[in-house]
Parts: C-alpha cells; sequence; structure tokens
C-alpha cells in the first residue's frame, strides 16, 4: 500500500512545478497536459482555455512522489486541512530551502530551534500550500 499527496493547482500547476524545481530540486518525472491524453476530454469537463494545461504529473522530492494537476476548475485553489512536511539533513539546507519556499508566500513560524528539533519552520508557499521545514 502507498499513499501519495495529489495536489490540484486549478490553472497554475505549470508555475508550481517551476517553482518547486527552482526552490527545492524538484524532479519532473512525468508530465502529460490536456491534449496529449489519448481520448478526449469529456465535453464540459474542463474549462476553455484549459487544452495546454497539465492533466497529470509526476514530481520528486527526495524520496517521496508528489502528483499533481491543473484539475479541472480555474477556481482558487484551496489546500487546508494538511502541510507538507519537508526534512532535511541540516540547517544550512532547512534555511535555504525555508526561504526560497517562502518566497511570495507567508512564513507561519519562522525557522528556530525547537524541544524536537534544532531547525524548524512552518510556511504558506505563494500557492497556499503549507510546508513544515524540518532538521531531524
Amino acid at each position: 500500500m502507498t499513499l501519495e499527496p495529489y495536489l490540484f493547482f486549478n490553472g497554475r500547476c505549470e508555475e508550481a512545478i517551476a517553482f518547486y524545481q527552482e526552490a527545492i530540486g524538484t524532479e519532473v518525472t512525468f508530465k502529460m497536459r490536456m491534449n496529449e491524453a489519448p481520448d478526449p476530454p469529456p465535453p464540459g469537463a474542463i474549462p476553455a482555455g484549459f487544452e495546454n494545461k497539465i492533466m497529470h504529473a509526476n514530481l520528486r522530492i527526495g524520496a517521496m512522489n508528489l502528483m499533481v494537476s491543473d484539475g479541472n476548475s480555474d477556481m482558487q485553489p484551496s489546500f487546508k486541512g494538511f502541510t507538507l512536511s519537508l526534512g532535511v539533513v541540516d540547517a544550512a539546507e532547512a534555511e535555504r530551502s525555508f526561504n526560497a519556499l517562502a518566497q511570495g508566500g507567508k512564513v507561519v513560524m519562522p525557522l528556530g530551534k525547537t524541544f524536537w528539533s534544532p531547525c524548524f519552520g512552518m510556511l504558506e508557499d505563494r500557492f497556499g500550500v503549507g510546508w513544515m521545514v524540518i532538521v531531524a
């Protein structure tokens, strides 16, 4: 059994992929656009102008897979009720990753020492995705 997060960016998936590649070195292992699908979507299944949007992509972040898509909505995405936890090897990597992910976003808890980690912080990135950056 496996469990993998699947995030829908509602028209901003290409931007999100590029951001995560730059910020934390995400590797794209698969990407398919709506107009590349072997079968066309049913009429009305995607908004007008979504033909070249991302139907599905697999991202590799360290040892984890993250699935992403533009989905079938152009409404503002809502990433509530969960947070992605990014474990890094040391405080320098925590600071670099945290600052990169926070660009255009919002710091929820600045990086600092806690009783469970020598370096931990929380943020919401520019897309509204919650992140915890932690050194074990």
